[in-house]
């Protein structure tokens, strides 16, 4: 039975859901400790982006569903990157 749940909970993308929900909360909870909205989007988002693409992929999403946000998470994760070392300069 919990096999049972547990793909269900997979095929259904709701595994996928559970992660946003857990980004989502981490990141109200940066945003009450004062860190910048870039600064969470930097951090946040090629997660969030990549589990977007996940999630897809899950459900059986056409293959731009899938690619589309993960590609996208690779130019946010290097600005956020960028924006890092230039703060440790």
């Amino acid at each position: 039975m919990a096999a049972a749940m547990m793909e269900a909970l997979f095929a259904s993308g709701h595994a996928a859901d559970i992660v946003l929900g857990v980004l989502a909360i981490e990141a109200l909870i940066l945003a009450r400790r004062g860190w910048a909205f870039t600064a969470i989007i930097g951090l946040i988002g090629p997660a969030a982006l990549i589990v977007l693409g996940l999630r897809a992929a899950l459900v059986d999403a056409e293959w731009y569903w899938v690619s589309l946000p993960v590609a996208l998470a690779f130019p946010l994760h290097l600005l956020d990157l960028r924006h890092r070392l230039r703060a440790t300069r």
